[in-house]
C-alpha cells in the first residue's frame, strides 16, 4: 500500500475508541440478555465484530501489526432463532453431496434396475452416468442410497439437515418452483451437520493426546530406568558392605598363639 492511501494514526484511534465502544455495548447486553439466543447479544456480537476486523485492517495498513483476536466467521454459526415459539407446520431441508468414484459400478446398478423393469428403455439411459443417476435416484429413496452409496459407486460428501418453522402449512404447489429460496436461517429450530471436516479435528486431538501420552510414557521409562539404576546400586554397594563385614579377615589372636606354642 502506498504512503498516500494508509490510514492516518487518527483513524487508527478511533477505530481503536469503536473496539471499546463496541466491547461496553457487547458486555451490556450479555448482562441484559434474556436467554440464550438473545437478538440483541447477536447483534452486539456482529457489531463488536465488525469493529474488530476493521480495527485489525487499519492497524496493518498503518502500522504493519495484528491483533491477536479470531472473529469466527459468520458463515460458521447460525442467527439466533426467531419463528414462533409454537410452530404449528415444518420444513425439513436436506443436503447430501456425493462424488462418483466408480462410475461403472454405478451404471451396472442402473442395468439391473432396467433389466428388472418391463418398461424399460433398452439400456439406453444406463449407458451413461447421467441416466444411471436419473434411474437409481429414482428407484431408491434417499435414505437407502445414503445407507448404500458404496454399492452404487459413490462417495460419500458433506450433509447437511435443517429443521425449519412455520406458523401454517405451505399451499400444495407453493414453493415447487423454488423449493430452496425461502430457506431462512432465523426460522432453524435444529440443524445437523456431517462432514469430514470434524472427523479431522476430531483425529488431530486424538493425535495430539497421544503424543503427549507418548511423550509422558517415555519420561516415567526414563524416570525408572534411572530410579532402578540407583536401587541397583545401592543394593549392590549394602551387599558389598555386607560381604565385607561377614569376612573375618587376618586373625590377629591366631599368629602370637601359634608363637608360644612354639616357645
Amino acid at each position: 500500500m502506498s504512503d498516500a492511501a494508509q490510514p492516518t494514526a487518527a483513524e487508527v484511534r478511533a477505530a481503536a475508541e469503536a473496539v471499546k465502544t463496541a466491547l461496553d455495548r457487547h458486555l451490556a447486553a450479555v448482562e441484559r440478555r434474556s436467554g440464550e439466543e438473545d437478538p440483541a447479544v447477536y447483534d452486539a456480537f456482529n457489531q463488536l465484530a465488525a469493529a474488530a476486523e476493521a480495527y485489525d485492517e487499519l492497524l496493518y495498513d498503518r502500522y504493519d501489526e495484528v491483533t491477536p483476536f479470531e472473529i469466527p466467521g459468520t458463515e460458521d454459526s447460525m442467527p439466533p432463532y426467531t419463528g414462533p415459539e409454537e410452530p404449528s407446520a415444518l420444513s425439513v431441508l436436506i443436503r447430501r453431496d456425493y462424488s462418483v468414484a466408480e462410475p461403472q459400478r454405478l451404471m451396472a446398478q442402473a442395468r439391473r434396475v432396467e433389466a428388472a423393469d418391463e418398461e424399460g428403455v433398452g439400456g439406453e439411459a444406463s449407458g451413461t452416468v447421467h441416466g444411471a443417476l436419473g434411474l437409481l435416484f429414482g428407484e431408491f429413496e434417499p435414505d437407502e442410497i445414503a445407507s448404500r452409496h458404496k454399492e452404487f459407486g459413490l462417495e460419500e460428501g458433506d450433509s447437511t439437515l435443517w429443521v425449519t418453522a412455520a406458523d401454517e402449512t405451505a399451499d400444495p404447489g407453493e414453493w415447487l418452483e423454488a423449493p430452496f429460496e425461502q430457506a431462512d436461517p432465523e426460522l432453524v429450530v435444529c440443524r445437523f451437520d456431517v462432514s469430514a471436516v470434524f472427523d479431522d479435528e476430531y483425529d488431530d486431538g486424538l493425535d495430539d493426546d497421544d503424543d503427549d501420552d507418548e511423550d509422558g510414557d517415555d519420561a516415567d521409562v526414563d524416570d525408572e530406568a534411572d530410579d532402578e539404576g540407583d536401587v541397583g546400586a545401592g543394593e549392590l554397594d549394602e551387599d558389598l558392605d555386607t560381604d565385607l563385614d561377614d569376612d573375618p579377615g587376618p586373625d590377629e589372636d591366631a599368629e602370637p598363639a601359634r608363637l608360644e606354642a612354639d616357645r
